[in-house]
């Protein structure tokens, strides 16, 4: 099934614009971790719908403070993210 706004019915002149929203809890990632990401991303959709896509995917890093952020019914802190990156999650 095919919505309206689906990327199929877009016109190839006017191909739609991927967004891609990335949620972080902030001061995990660098400056330039999160150009790292939005690069790869990038690439990674432009791999999937074609090269003319990549100038207009746009990538949004959006940071949660810590505690904003839970799993399992546990708000995440810098220090549990630390934990994880160690291994011992």
């Amino acid at each position: 099934m095919r919505l309206p706004g689906d990327a199929q019915n877009q016109p190839k002149e006017n191909p739609a614009m991927p967004l891609v929203t990335v949620h972080v809890i902030e001061k995990v990632f660098t400056p330039e971790q999160k150009q790292e990401i939005i690069a790869k991303l990038t690439d990674a959709m432009v791999s999937i719908e074609g090269e003319p896509f990549r100038s207009v995917t746009w990538v949004k890093i959006e940071e949660v403070r810590e505690g904003h952020w839970g799993i399992g019914g546990h708000g995440l802190t810098l220090r549990d993210v630390e934990r994880m990156k160690q291994g011992r999650g």
